[in-house]
């Protein structure tokens, strides 16, 4: 039988070369995807792990090229490589070796992904430990010296540049990248009394800004250029939003010491500072954010626990799995994020000020408070084109260091916190709870999330627009802030080209049409609402705390409260004048938390005005709610790939079915015995009416916060339906009792969260093979 005559078609991108393949190979889909198994062929190229399905369709030799298909995983995507065989797991490494014939391979990936893939018994041998081999050896292209041979492998190709040359960009959202786009968005925020300035043109004021800064019209560019010496890294006041009430959102860094200020000097950041308005209040937000340190660390805790590992003997029990959770701080910083976005926003809400966002020396943290702020208060941004020009604004022109390993090249050991990863964390946080708000969907915010771990796409690959200009245009000399324009002193070697990079929101270049049609839902007109945080409703409307202020004053806004330190702007000294006015709270204010005090301030100012609310598509704010239950894991992201290890942990034998059908079957045969009972005794069920609502009622809070299994779904459904309802599909092999899985027939004591029993080793049943299964060639040996 010549097996290779019935190979199904794998579409090759224009250079693509395969490595190794193997036939006969199942697929383990997901819970999302409607479980159950899929058999194909599995390829290893020098850029992607495919999987094609035995029944696919031939492409189209015309059709645009698409790098990743559903079933493929890039091979800079994958983290570590496990062989399993019938009792033993194995972690392959480049330079490892095998002394069993794996009979499933699991791919771990850095996006929280797990692709695990079956090897048939007919399967030959050779393939199987050829392309794991392959696999192990050519997974880690991250190294310096081979990124460049893993981007080339997928953009380098003649065929491909000239591809990518002749796309065009989205129509729909704005860029950035040139000062009409800065004039465009100021027109459509209405940001009177601002001007797009190109003082920076050449990157000569601030090496980490854009090129292109939004100041006050009064402030002229000889003016204005003296500014930046008085700030950190030349990052200046610069204008980001405006909320439809008058309100101005800025960012800056903080104040260099001991530097002398002239009067002309002081005049000019008074106005830079204030942006034309009478007020303004800086928010610190060093003493209250977590740090870049702290994010990683948290990320790295709550990835070891989501992800799992099977060729790992530790695992988390049951009892002990939500602790974990919590003690990885990674739900803390997020419920942190939000509520300082929600305090800048009430702040907004108030109008005619200017809130001033002062940046930590790695600025990443007021990328997030900025973002978020512009989710919950502009639908534009909840939008798929809105929220891209919102990246694209705060993130990727404003110099963010990006959690990818973009300068592998010249610092192999480098990786960056993973700032943008929290920041759609919170967004989906928001998401979760105003579903009907967004227009973008959770499938959007994950391939966004996937695609920053993939080193292709020119979004994420410089920490600032100088360094994205300088790959893309690849100029023959340097920027410096002193001395301008420098030449590159002759003889010098240039850096390697780079192959042209797409942005990351050429989504067509990514995914198929069917995926992409998923990023986008209908967006209803939902009514105005009361503002809501922490589960407390904003019932006492009072006038704002900032008609107390004069012109001209400035606070500080730090741990939910105000105050008006003296150092606060270091040209202002002493008590004297309009520059410093002692702050009068309302007396029904003063028994009130700082955060809930800062609600009722920035709340509806007038009775008058609530009339106009109603029809105000900026009404009402996105406040998101932060008591415990209310801040979920995102498990459409961390625990996607946690049902495959866990189930593959759990002790099966080979005469059993897999454990999600045998606990449908449970769950069937309950629920058949409950209802015979029901029906024989009617009194009996009347009885236990009002616990069994105790029950449901506790386990719906239970649902409101991290754990696995929700109870919507079993909600006013028959038991027996339940269970018996399972997707279908024609190409997807069932999986029966007589089809197990080869790492089924190993024999474990493994505790886990998804199966919870534990099995000692006396009670095991001896292993007795199926037809369909492939003896190990050396039992007696162990790796």
């Amino acid at each position: 039988m010549d097996m290779y005559k019935t190979l199904p078609p794998l579409h090759n991108i224009s250079g693509e070369c395969v490595l190794q393949r193997a036939v006969l190979v199942r697929k383990k889909l997901s819970v999302k995807e409607g479980g159950g198994w899929l058999s194909g062929t599995l390829f290893c190229t020098h850029f992607r792990v495919a999987f094609v399905p035995q029944d696919s369709q031939r492409p189209d030799d015309n059709a645009d090229p698409v790098l990743l298909g559903d079933h493929d995983v890039a091979l800079a995507s994958i983290d570590k490589v496990v062989a399993v065989g019938p009792s033993r797991t194995k972690l392959v490494t480049p330079n490892g070796s095998l002394k069993f014939t794996p009979e499933e391979l699991v791919l771990y990936c850095r996006d929280l992904r797990v692709f695990c893939f079956l090897f048939d018994r007919l399967t030959p041998d050779a393939q199987v430990m050829e392309i794991t081999y392959t696999i192990a050896k050519t997974y880690q292209p991250l190294k310096a010296g081979t990124l460049l041979s893993f981007q080339n492998s997928a953009l380098g190709s003649v065929e491909m540049k000239q591809f990518l040359s002749n796309r065009r960009r989205d129509p729909n959202m704005n860029w950035f990248e040139c000062s009409a786009d800065w004039e465009q968005e100021l027109e459509r925020a209405g940001a009177t009394g601002w001007r797009v300035s190109s003082v920076n043109d050449r990157f000569e004021m601030s090496t980490s800004l854009n090129r292109f800064t939004v100041v006050p019209h009064r402030v002229l560019d000889t003016e204005l250029k003296k500014t930046f010496a008085h700030f950190n890294d030349g990052r200046i006041p610069r204008w980001c939003w405006r909320h439809p009430r008058g309100s101005d959102l800025l960012r800056m860094a903080s104040f260099q010491n001991n530097i002398y200020h002239e009067k002309d000097d002081i005049r000019n950041l008074e106005l830079v500072l204030f942006g034309g308005q009478q007020m303004c209040v800086i928010v610190d937000l060093g003493e209250e954010m977590p740090s870049p340190a702290d994010i990683q660390v948290a990320h790295t805790r709550l990835r070891t626990l989501c992800l799992g590992d099977i060729s790992s003997s530790v695992s988390v029990p049951d009892d002990k799995w939500l602790s974990t959770l919590e003690s990885t701080r990674w739900l803390d910083y997020i419920r942190c994020c939000l509520r300082k976005a929600a305090e800048v926003a009430c702040l907004l809400r108030g109008g005619h000020m200017t809130v001033v966002l002062q940046e930590l020396e790695d600025r990443d943290m007021n990328c997030v408070v900025s973002s978020l702020v512009q989710v919950m208060c502009d639908p534009h941004c909840r939008t798929v084109a809105g929220f891209q020009s919102l990246v694209q604004k705060e993130w990727i022109t404003a110099g963010h260091k990006f959690l990818s390993r973009i300068n592998y090249q010249r610092d192999c050991d480098k990786e960056e916190a993973p700032v943008f990863l929290l920041f759609l964390d919170c967004v989906w946080q928001l998401w979760s709870q105003y579903p009907a708000r967004f227009q973008l969907t959770e499938d959007y915010l994950l391939a966004l999330h996937d695609s920053v771990q993939l080193p292709l796409f020119s979004s994420f690959l410089a920490n600032s627009q100088r360094e994205r200009c300088r790959r893309s245009q690849h100029l023959p000399q340097s920027y410096t802030p002193v001395n301008g324009l420098r030449e590159l002193p002759m003889g010098e070697p240039e850096e390697p080209v780079d192959p042209p990079f797409p942005p990351v929101w050429d989504w067509a270049l990514q995914y198929s049409s069917s995926r992409r049609a998923r990023f986008t839902q209908p967006v209803s007109q939902a009514p105005c609402i009361p503002p809501v945080l922490n589960g407390n409703l904003n019932t006492n409307l009072e006038r704002s705390w900032h008609s107390d202020g004069l012109p001209g004053s400035v606070f500080l806004l730090s741990r939910s409260s105000f105050s008006n330190p003296s150092n606060l702007l270091p040209w202002r000294s002493g008590n004297s004048g309009s520059y410093w006015k002692s702050h009068r709270r309302a007396p029904s204010a003063e028994g009130l938390s700082g955060l809930e005090r800062l609600i009722r301030a920035c709340s509806l100012s007038d009775p008058s005005e609530n009339t106009t609310t109603l029809h105000d598509p900026f009404e009402p704010i996105l406040l998101p709610l932060l008591i415990g239950p209310c801040v979920r894991v995102w498990r459409g992201c961390y625990l996607r790939g946690a049902l495959h290890p866990q189930a593959f942990t759990h002790p099966m034998f080979s005469c059993s079915q897999h454990p999600l059908d045998q606990l449908a079957f449970e769950v069937q045969e309950l629920g058949e015995k409950l209802a015979q009972a029901s029906v024989r005794h009617p009194e009996h069920q009347t009885r236990q009416q009002e616990p069994r609502r105790l029950e449901s009622n506790l386990n719906q809070n239970a649902n409101n916060g991290t754990f696995l299994f929700s109870s919507r779904s079993s909600q006013h459904q028959p038991p027996a339906s339940r269970a018996t309802t399972r997707p279908t599909n024609p190409s997807r092999a069932p999986w029966t009792a007589s089809q197990p899985s080869r790492s089924a027939q190993r024999i474990s004591g493994k505790h886990t969260f998804l199966f919870g029993h534990q099995q000692e080793s006396q009670s095991v049943q001896r292993y007795i093979p199926s037809p369909s299964a492939k003896y190990p060639k050396h039992p007696s040996k162990t790796s």
